[in-house]
């Protein structure tokens, strides 16, 4: 991933914290020499290996995990709040339109996981983490027999990390005043995913600025 200077983030509890905020992911790796990406909720592992690891399973009918052969380095890209700029929105002239975004990319080979309570220890946990705060969490509590049929339906894998590119694009190659101005408009926009960018980039200036 192309990363500017002033747009890197090297900080690993600040790219793990994104990776668990935004874990419905985009998996690329290449079938027959041509880019294969399938979509996907993914666990993020900070502790099962010094460098951390992504756990996660696809359908089994889906081809991509026959490419897991141990050898082949996979991207997993974790994607973040975006927007399109304004130039009008700065100070500062002259000024062009841009689109600020945040996004992780992350690299490793992965392995495929056919242990029966290992799968299922996983789809659980998935669960837990996507139905925590609801006012009445699923419990998960389904037929043995329907839930070991619909397990066998599916391929475990882990992807132990290698290595982490983080890129948070806020404009910080601009003078101060714009950025704040950048902030104010996106925190007033009618798309939320414009207003969280807004919230990242006020939260990003006021740690550089403590």
């Amino acid at each position: 991933m192309y990363r500017p200077q002033s747009f890197r983030v090297s900080d690993s509890a600040t790219l793990f914290a994104f990776m668990e905020q935004y874990s419905f992911a985009t998996l690329v790796s290449t079938i027959e020499d041509a880019p294969f990406a399938s979509h996907l909720p993914l666990i993020i592992d900070r502790d099962h290996t010094p460098q951390g690891a992504i756990l996660g399973h696809m359908a089994r009918a889906n081809p991509h995990w026959q490419a897991f052969d141990g050898s082949q380095e996979v991207l997993t890209i974790f994607h973040g709040p975006h927007s399109y700029i304004s130039p009008t929105w700065y100070v500062t002239e002259p000024a062009v339109p841009t689109w600020n975004y945040a996004a992780v990319h992350v690299y490793g080979i992965p392995r495929i996981i056919e242990d029966h309570a290992w799968l299922s220890s996983l789809v659980d946990r998935l669960s837990a983490i996507y139905e925590a705060g609801r006012p009445q969490p699923w419990t998960g509590d389904v037929p043995a027999d329907f839930k070991t049929k619909l397990l066998k339906a599916i391929v475990g894998f882990e992807i132990v990390i290698t290595r982490i590119e983080g890129k948070f694009k806020f404009g910080q190659n601009r003078p101060c005043e714009d950025q704040l101005q950048v902030v104010q408009q996106l925190e007033q926009s009618a798309d939320p995913v414009a207003r969280a960018l807004g919230e990242m980039t006020k939260q990003r200036l006021e740690e550089e600025s403590s």
